[in-house]
């Protein structure tokens, strides 16, 4: 029987919107532009993409909405049927204020998801006693301030608080039976990150540059055996879990550009530092026994987003996009409990103004290309695809 339970089963992301565990849909605008957003976002949303932007702010801004991410996710083991994951909707919110009292300054509030992921194999899954259900959010509320340092300069920084929880369903392998373990907990965590906007031709080519720091988190919660055989139980007791969980940095360059009256072209990359996400282990105080570091070995990726919004009227605009996002996990560490893939995503969106009143839609379609893992007594291939869809409310003045 395996008696260890690696931290990295809770973290599992199904077909998660973005490679990792990554959400980068904090704007159904910035969704349905592929999120290539780093020089050219304007209203309160810019807190996450860069903090500078939110001096294209005149007065008051606030948005607010939710994006549905349904993953569809296949494992086909080596010389096996394929297998899937149930139906499961992921709904994480957002929700930004942005103040600019004064010409050069301008103070900001954000509320959003940008780590995320739920995951629910069928019953009977092959990888089950990897992790059969899971969920992971990390919660970050973010204080902003930012100031025009020059008429084409503008600095942004911000500070990142974060609250995560986490929780894992696992089926436990006695041989002859099977039991089940839930384990569940939360952390709290600080960050930071700094953005810059720079109009390089007035009106025609501007650039952004934003970095959120890797922020620490030491998870604390328990673990709850069931079913387990007589002749394991004074080892498989419910008992007290802690972990510790680095988010990775990210840092963002985007060009924006206005080749046309009413068009804008906008292009980002974005580093995400996954090489902080080596190995994790759930530390069992109460018994050290039950330690086991599990290795992931992920590098860092970059991410590619090019986007485009025409103002067909006043009123109304139009948006669409691409994205390649590369999975930063190695075959020989992908497994089961963390699924992942190289996706390609087309995004497309639109937005209406009524006056103070605006609504903004985006929807991405994510293509999760097939992958191989060569991971040890489980090999096979992950394949799949995601549908997003993003609805953002704004108010401004």
């Amino acid at each position: 029987m395996k008696k260890t339970l690696s931290l990295v089963t809770l973290l599992a992301a199904g077909a998660s919107q973005a490679a990792g565990f990554q959400i980068d849909t904090q704007s159904a605008r910035s969704t349905g532009m592929g999120n290539a957003a780093t020089a050219v976002l304007d209203d309160s949303s810019a807190i996450y993409s860069n903090a500078a932007n939110i001096l294209g702010v005149k007065t008051l801004d606030i948005t607010l909405g939710d994006t549905g991410i349904l993953p569809s996710i296949e494992f086909t083991p080596t010389g096996g049927a394929a297998q899937g994951q149930k139906m499961t909707l992921s709904p994480p919110p957002h929700v930004f204020a942005v103040y600019r009292p004064f010409e050069k300054a301008a103070f900001g509030l954000g509320a959003y998801t940008p780590y995320g992921a739920r995951s629910r194999w069928v019953d009977d899954f092959v990888g089950r006693f990897k992790g059969r259900e899971s969920s992971l959010a990390a919660y970050y509320i973010n204080p902003t301030f930012a100031y025009q340092v020059h008429e084409s300069i503008r600095l942004g920084v911000g500070v990142d608080i974060v609250r995560s929880t986490v929780e894992l369903k696992r089926s436990l392998n006695f041989i002859e039976s099977e039991g089940a373990v839930h384990l569940g907990g939360g952390a709290w965590g600080v960050g930071f990150n700094a953005g810059l906007q720079a109009e390089i031709l007035k009106d025609e080519l501007t650039v952004g540059v934003h970095y959120r720091s890797q922020v620490s988190s030491t998870f604390k919660g328990s673990a709850d055996f069931q079913n387990v055989p007589l002749e394991f139980q004074n080892r498989l007791v419910d008992q007290a879990v802690e972990a510790d969980v680095k988010f990775p940095a990210t840092l963002s360059l985007g060009l924006a550009t206005r080749p046309m009256e009413r068009l804008t072209v906008a292009l980002d990359i974005q580093l995400v530092d996954w090489a902080s996400f080596q190995e994790l282990t759930i530390q069992f105080p109460g018994n050290p026994a039950l330690n086991n570091p599990v290795a992931k070995k992920w590098v860092a990726k970059a991410k590619y987003h090019l986007g485009a919004e025409y103002g067909l009227t006043p009123e109304v605009q139009l948006r669409a996009g691409f994205v390649m996002d590369l999975s930063p996990s190695p075959a020989e560490t992908l497994t089961p409990d963390l699924p992942d893939a190289d996706r390609y995503k087309i995004t497309v969106g639109a937005g209406y103004k009524l006056g103070k009143l605006r609504a903004d839609a985006g929807y991405q379609f994510v293509l999760l290309a097939d992958t191989e893992s060569k991971a040890p007594g489980i090999e096979g291939n992950y394949s799949g695809t995601a549908h997003v869809l993003g609805v953002t409310l704004g108010y401004s003045m």
